[in-house]
């Protein structure tokens, strides 16, 4: 990645989430737990859908990929945060801010499009039931999964392409954990105009069109269930969705609470620890919410830990 010519920065400092030095080891402990439970619970569920040939499907796929983008996002932004509780100043070079930045906007673009491909996944699983094998296909996920990443990669490269064009004179202290784009933004001493252009255009693709996508597919999903005669047949549709659900409501949500507010109303500190729900927490929560909340997983868990105890 060029980093250009364009700034008198060479590197940043990263205030962290805390700067009360009687907090910051609580918190390293805290955080690295919750990154342990972040890679053993997303590398354990990819290691469980690739092995076991009953979650080989169109849902599972998706699902997969999800475990894939957290882990990845996960790592890009957990490790740089432990450092800082350890360590009395915590820089990242020019370089490496812009690429941390390049792959958090990624990894982020592509986990709202994944959960819009997994909501639209069940629509046509409950609502088009006899279309779901053609529509489903193995080449039309293949097709929606790279829709996903290059999206990811196009809007990725705009917010670092746009921050690469800005001059960074003298402050180089970023009010984050991490290289994000507000708290860079008020770095700049050029104009930031092209960036917060993008920034709107970005929420509307990457947040905007997933929502409404979500909720029409939802709006679907809720009519034919109960239309359902059978208790347990509503009951059966409902549960295939159930997880997904939580997870985009905790996604959105904590991201809406970040982006949503003015200014005035969120202070940079609360916006961290927004930021800190959706980029750290999340991650860890899905891998959870997929495995205790689905009944094909839990089966497939036992399965994997029956045969590890029978061949000891």
């Amino acid at each position: 990645m060029d980093v250009g010519n364009s700034s008198f920065v060479t590197e940043f400092i990263l205030v962290g989430l805390t700067e009360y030095s009687g907090t910051k080891l609580p918190f390293f402990f805290l955080f690295l737990g919750v990154y342990i439970v972040t890679v053993a619970g997303n590398l354990g569920l990819l290691t469980l859908i690739r092995l076991n040939s009953h979650l080989h499907t169109p849902m599972y796929h998706f699902l997969f990929n999800l475990s894939f983008i957290d882990l990845c996002y996960s790592s890009d932004i957990t490790p740089k945060l432990l450092v800082n509780f350890v360590s009395k100043i915590n820089t990242i070079s020019y370089a490496g801010c812009m690429t941390q930045l390049f792959f958090y906007c990624f990894f982020v673009s592509a986990e709202c499009y994944v959960l819009m491909v997994m909501a639209y996944d069940r629509y046509v699983a409950i609502c088009k039931p006899l279309l779901y094998t053609v529509t489903m296909s193995p080449q039309g996920c293949s097709l929606l999964a790279v829709i996903v990443y290059v999206g990811a990669f196009a809007g990725a490269w705009a917010h670092t392409g746009c921050m690469l064009r800005l001059t960074f004179c003298e402050a180089n202290t970023i009010n984050h954990y991490m290289c994000d784009v507000l708290p860079l933004l008020e770095l700049s001493c050029t104009s930031t105009q092209a960036n917060e252009l993008v920034v709107f255009i970005g929420i509307g693709f990457n947040v905007g069109a997933p929502s409404l996508t979500i909720i029409v597919s939802y709006t679907f999903i809720l009519t034919s269930i109960l239309h359902i005669r059978s208790t347990e047949g509503r009951f059966k549709a409902f549960s295939t969705c159930s997880s997904h659900i939580i997870v985009v409501s905790v996604f959105f949500g904590s991201g809406a609470f970040m982006y949503l507010h003015p200014p005035a109303v969120l202070s940079m500190d609360q916006g961290k620890v927004s930021t800190v729900f959706y980029t750290i927490v999340v991650p860890m929560l899905n891998p959870l919410i997929y495995s205790f909340r689905n009944k094909e997983v839990k089966v497939a868990l036992k399965k994997f830990f029956s045969r590890k105890i029978s061949s000891i």
